[in-house]
């Protein structure tokens, strides 16, 4: 069975997404935008990709032609992974069975 796979670029991106990467390419303007979506790209990427990313973003002429090379293809520094948020209903906890042939435990008759 043949799956779809994933929309990379302008399709799969929302407008807001596509203006970001705008901003950031613009050379004299790109690295106020850069400095102020700073947090949320180190949060959003984790802290050594996400440095890794704003320093690249900052630099004059690499961070022009990074972000006009990821409108069309996408992030070239992936997003970090969501945690896995444990949930009680999900994973309820464990109880301990009694063992029937402790008799230490068990109640008399």
């Amino acid at each position: 069975m043949n799956t779809p796979k994933p929309k990379k670029g302008l399709i799969k991106r929302g407008s807001w997404e596509v203006t970001k990467k705008l901003l950031k390419a613009i050379p004299i303007i790109g690295p106020v935008f850069v400095v102020g979506f700073a947090g949320y790209d180190i949060k959003k990427k984790g802290i050594v990709p996400g440095a890794v990313h704003v320093g690249l973003d900052v630099t004059p002429v690499v961070g022009t032609a990074k972000n006009v090379l990821e409108i069309f293809t996408g992030d070239l520094i992936p997003d970090k992974k969501p945690r896995a948020i444990q949930n009680s209903v999900n994973n309820p906890p464990q109880t301990q069975q009694q063992n029937p042939a402790d008799e230490s435990t068990a109640t008399p008759k």
